[in-house]
């Protein structure tokens, strides 16, 4: 792998995020679903984000710009109006491209985003035994702000919904 940059996602991203989003399906309890999306899923979400404004970044290796190694995006923390200022964010890397650096770019990147919007405040929620993920949001200046036990279920296994915060 090459230089990394991290660049607004369009369509032709989207195999490279469902690959990565499916690879965290059935191997992590970073995403809490055991079903996986497709291409066409993938593209309507992106394209959802994109209508109310918020963004979808990819992490690409510049010498081979089809390749995603990771990606990240923002949105609604909770949909009143007492929260409008507040996002919450999820940030992905592809297993292979893992400890480079890629998850801390895609978040820098998106507090930038978000701080560019107006926003305040960034939510991250992040499963409780994920030490490599609170150890990034730690680094980048979040705050474990609260745990939610077992309020999760996946592969059979309760979990714990951690809250990770940091005004922009």
């Amino acid at each position: 792998m090459g230089k990394v940059s991290i660049i607004d996602a369009t369509d032709a991203h989207a195999a490279g995020i469902t690959a990565i989003f499916n690879h965290a399906v059935r191997n992590t309890f970073s995403i809490w679903s055991e079903t996986e999306t497709t291409e066409e899923l993938r593209r309507g979400w992106m394209a959802a984000r994109r209508l109310a404004g918020f963004p979808v970044l990819a992490a690409i290796d510049v010498d081979a710009p089809d390749r995603v190694l990771g990606y990240g995006s923002f949105g609604v923390f909770r949909d009143f109006p007492g929260y409008v200022k507040t996002v919450e964010h999820s940030v992905y890397v592809a297993p292979e491209a893992q400890r480079r650096g890629i998850g801390a770019a895609i978040l820098g990147a998106l507090m930038m985003r978000a701080r560019a919007m107006g926003m305040e405040t960034m939510v991250g929620a992040v499963d409780s035994s994920n030490a490599a993920s609170i150890a990034l949001h730690e680094k980048a200046g979040f705050e474990l702000q609260g745990t939610l036990k077992s309020v999760g279920r996946k592969f059979g296994k309760r979990l714990d919904l951690a809250f990770l915060v940091k005004a922009l």
